[in-house]
């Protein structure tokens, strides 16, 4: 029986046990919660008339402080609204504002703080989360985000200039539809496999000038393989009687049919893409500098024009923007270097050293240290379409003959591809920022020079260690010179 009574009572005593270690620790967290909002509220104010803004999809929350007081209040989304905030910015002497960059309904508001001469903060939502367990409503994140702007504790995100930012929307927006029209190449190939036409089995690119005569033929009303053939192009690998042969099927009724739109959807797509071809041309002669230049020398072309590649002198247009040739970096290429001018802009004056931008970028290690020791390298995670087109850059410099090349295979002998190619994209953002900032040209170096300035280095690393160990380095002996034996009469 005091067994039984042992067993019922001591589960019960473990449960309060526990449900006090619970609550003890509930209790610590609150305090460490309540000692860092105190520390944040103890600090002195450096923006005295300082706003927060919270915001929203239908409605923002502002908070304002001004002459020891706040002002909360909601004002509507739509753009009668965002008037009426701005009037009572004006009203409270408001000259600067923090706001998250929550999606893209921060943008209208941004643009119309801009237009008033109000200095704007778009910050990282990250950056005003670090207090875990705060409690969170629409109206005390206003509250936080206007005390942590008030004592200078948040930093704005990067926004590059107005004509960069509308250059950056139209290249954004062209590889979307380039994606889209991509997505319909699939769809016309499924339609052609479905009639067993394999097509797609003998041309490479069935968008290409064989493979639009060929389609267009076929929605014409051609069925004979013969016939069909006879549009091959010149240039095409695949002989006529290749192509004859991969085009004996079933030409199915809705298949046709799915084969037309999807044709009719990649023309669209293609007009579209011209369309933002002709604007990222004009807003290109937008940007140009007011600056005598060189003639920009010309190049002649290694390959012919890519299929998705602009259809204007990108080069020729950048350089004028630029002031120089990006394009003479090993691995950037003209599309390359027009996608990290569009993202980061044609002077990078806001990045005040070039270990900040490569911070950005996040394509330099984030250190961890913890007692002396690494706990972790790894570079910070995030989206930044400047490095993935620096990623781009590095990894086709793997067949390179310049130093860049041989940096790259040399660092994925010991480090593997991944990290190879991070540390080359780290290397050519380095590159671009410095010719960026002081207007230098790059000075292509050999694979020679490089692996000679490696080995000179593995050389002084060797002579450092061998003396710390107590031992001496013999240097090889000057070879004598040979002469020649006299010829025997």
């Amino acid at each position: 029986m005091a067994k039984r009574q042992t067993a019922t009572t001591e589960p019960a005593h473990q449960r309060k046990n526990f449900r006090r270690r619970k609550a003890q620790a509930a209790a610590r967290l609150q305090a460490r919660q309540q000692a860092e909002i105190q520390r944040v509220e103890g600090l002195p104010v450096t923006h005295a008339h300082a706003a927060g803004i919270d915001i929203g999809s239908w409605s923002h929350w502002v908070c304002v402080g001004a002459d020891q007081a706040r002002h909360i209040r909601e004002f509507p989304a739509p753009t009668d609204g965002l008037h009426a905030l701005v009037a009572f910015w004006q009203e409270q002497h408001v000259d600067t504002v923090a706001l998250e960059s929550t999606g893209i309904y921060w943008i209208p508001l941004y643009e119309l703080l801009e237009a008033h001469g109000i200095e704007v903060l778009l910050v990282d939502p990250s950056y005003t989360k670090h207090v875990r367990g705060r409690p969170k409503s629409d109206r005390r994140d206003c509250q936080w985000i206007y005390r942590l702007h008030s004592v200078g504790l948040l930093a704005a995100a990067f926004r590059p200039d107005e004509k960069t930012c509308q250059l950056r929307s139209y290249l954004r927006q062209r590889a979307n539809v380039v994606r889209y029209a991509a997505q319909h190449i699939q769809h016309m190939q499924k339609a052609l496999e479905q009639m067993n036409l394999k097509l797609t089995e003998i041309i490479s690119d069935i968008t290409g000038t064989t493979g639009r005569r060929i389609i267009q033929a076929i929605l014409r009303g051609v069925r004979d393989p013969a016939k069909l053939a006879k549009y091959r192009d010149g240039r095409c690998k695949a002989s006529e009687a290749e192509i004859a042969q991969a085009l004996t099927g079933s030409y199915r009724a809705e298949h046709l049919f799915a084969l037309r739109q999807a044709s009719q959807a990649w023309q669209f797509y293609q007009q579209q893409r011209d369309q933002l071809d002709l604007q990222i041309e004009q807003q290109l002669g937008r940007m140009k500098q007011d600056r005598a230049l060189p003639p920009l020398p010309a190049r002649k072309r290694t390959y012919g024009r890519k299929p998705h590649e602009p259809r204007f002198d990108v080069r020729r247009a950048l350089y004028y923007v630029v002031g120089l040739d990006l394009t003479e970096i090993e691995g950037i290429g003209e599309m390359t270097a027009l996608t990290i001018i569009s993202e980061i802009g044609p002077e990078v004056s806001k990045f005040a050293t070039v270990k900040r931008f490569c911070s950005w970028l996040g394509l330099c290690p984030q250190l961890k240290k913890s007692g002396g020791r690494v706990l972790s390298s790894r570079t910070r995670p995030g989206v930044n379409r400047a490095a993935a087109a620096f990623r781009i850059a590095a990894s086709s410099l793997h067949a390179s003959k310049g130093a860049l090349g041989a940096f790259l295979r040399h660092k994925k002998a010991h480090l593997g591809a991944p990290k190879a190619v991070t540390a080359a994209a780290h290397k050519l953002a380095r590159l671009v920022y410095l010719a960026l900032k002081h207007g230098l040209p790059y000075v292509r170096q050999t694979q020679e020079e490089y692996e000679a300035k490696v080995r000179a280095q593995q050389l002084r690393a060797l002579k450092k260690k061998t003396k710390q160990l107590g031992l001496t380095v013999l240097e090889p002996a000057p070879a004598e010179p040979t002469t020649a034996a006299p010829a025997s009469s």
